[in-house]
């Protein structure tokens, strides 16, 4: 086989399943390697099962060009026809999650929490365009490992396969697509036909999490009954049974999850993110020494004012470029006149700002610092001095980083900047009325 579609050249076979073989293919239009999943053509014929794979391409197809996050493999093209049924997706190196579950393959706590938050954003931002996933389970989040990715399991992440999910304002016939999914990743509603919402997702997500955690599904059973019975009758052990260094915190957040009840589980994937990113707070799983994990960076930036219209896809964008550094005091963080192409947000402590000896001001948490030399390109230098007067933690951004961003990106960079000056300017009109 040469192309798929007549366009998509083959590259190789990554692998096959029982109704479709994925293909690493180049897409000659867009210039890109994409992944082609290429449906055998006798499953859509199957007089039992054609009709169920049939409304799964075509549930997964519509997805095309909707789902645009960078924790969700995206789909750019998708056919589904008498002769030949594809779905073109963004291509993820690096395999899934399901060789980290086993005993003897564990990835570290820290990278545990750091993944399921991921996924939590991911999943809020799908359920916020009326998307339920609904078989969320480690094959289906992949690794997007790319060549600076030297650990194992490294890399970032994307959640995959939307073919049972369900749609808001959709045509809905049923609470789910019968016949698919894991049973062992089911919510006691969904195993029971019950209609369902993003808390079935929550659930699902919860016994992943378990499972990274622990190296085992928290209800052991040898059929699919007797998975359902503990699944809607019986509490799993804590985590922490099978992993002593395991804190009380995520043994809590597993737990809530996993609730039976919905008014027991997270109402909101932000509860969920909330308390995984406070778990990356507590000393047991982090300390000075571990590097700033992307969900405590994300947490941070989206709590300053200065980010509230940004979306959770531009915060991502941000964490990416942006550094995270510590500084004590007396370090000076801007000298007057020098050049410079960065600003900095203060996230913690205190810092003076002084021209020639005289304070202009002291500012702290989430204020910005340094925008000028990056607003003005022609006179790119410092303004005044910036020292720290306390220990302090800022995020920096440097400026090529800025203006290579997203559009988006920098058009609320830039709005912010105007909200900020503003202030200022009406500040120091408030100084000189007085004096």
């Amino acid at each position: 086989m040469d192309k798929i579609g007549g366009k998509y050249e083959v590259i190789k076979k990554l692998g096959e399943g029982a109704t479709s073989a994925v293909y690493l293919s180049y897409d000659p239009f867009a210039e890109r390697e994409v992944a082609v999943k290429l449906i055998f053509p006798d499953i859509l014929k199957d007089r039992e099962r054609g009709k169920l794979f049939r409304h799964l391409l075509i549930n997964e197809a519509s997805l095309a060009g909707k789902l645009i996050h960078p924790h969700i493999v995206q789909i750019f093209d998708a056919v589904v026809g008498e002769d030949e049924s594809y779905i073109v997706m963004e291509y993820v190196p690096g395999g899934t999650l399901e060789p980290f579950c086993g005993h003897d393959t564990l990835l570290p706590i820290e990278r545990v929490v750091e993944i399921v938050f991921k996924c939590t954003r991911a999943l809020e931002y799908a359920n916020r365009l009326g998307i339920t996933h609904r078989d969320i389970k480690p094959a289906n989040i992949l690794l997007a490992q790319s060549g600076d990715d030297s650990k194992v399991g490294g890399g970032d992440i994307k959640i995959s396969d939307f073919g049972a999910c369900m749609q808001t304002g959709a045509e809905q016939t049923q609470t789910q697509v019968l016949g698919v999914g894991s049973p062992a990743y089911m919510s006691p509603q969904q195993v029971r036909e019950q209609t369902l919402n993003h808390q079935t997702d929550i659930y699902a997500l919860g016994v992943v999490m378990y499972q990274l955690l622990t190296g085992r599904l928290p209800f052991q059973a040898s059929s699919n009954y007797g998975m359902i019975y503990q699944i809607c009758n019986i509490d799993p052990p804590p985590p922490s049974t099978f992993r002593q260094e395991l804190p009380a915190a995520l043994d809590a957040i597993v737990a809530r999850a996993m609730r039976k009840e919905l008014t027991e589980r997270y109402a909101t994937w932000a509860e969920f993110s909330h308390d995984l990113a406070q778990a990356f707070r507590d000393s047991q799983l982090t300390t000075r020494e571990i590097e700033v994990p992307d969900s405590e960076k994300f947490e941070t930036l989206r709590s300053l004012h200065f980010f509230d219209d940004f979306s959770d896809v531009e915060i991502w964008e941000i964490v990416r470029f942006a550094r995270w550094e510590t500084v004590g005091a007396g370090t000076r963080l801007m000298k007057d006149g020098d050049p410079g192409d960065h600003f900095c947000f203060i996230l913690d402590g205190e810092v003076r700002v002084a021209k020639q000896d005289h304070t202009l001001g002291t500012l702290g948490r989430g204020e910005v610092i340094g925008e000028m030399a990056v607003i003005d390109r022609r006179h790119p230098h410092r303004v005044a001095d910036v020292v720290a007067q306390t220990t302090a933690r800022v995020v920096v951004i440097p400026g090529q980083s800025l203006r290579h961003a997203s559009d988006a990106c920098r058009m609320h960079f830039y709005q912010g900047f105007l909200l900020v000056l503003s202030q200022r300017l009406a500040h120091t009109n408030a100084l000189l009325a007085a004096t």
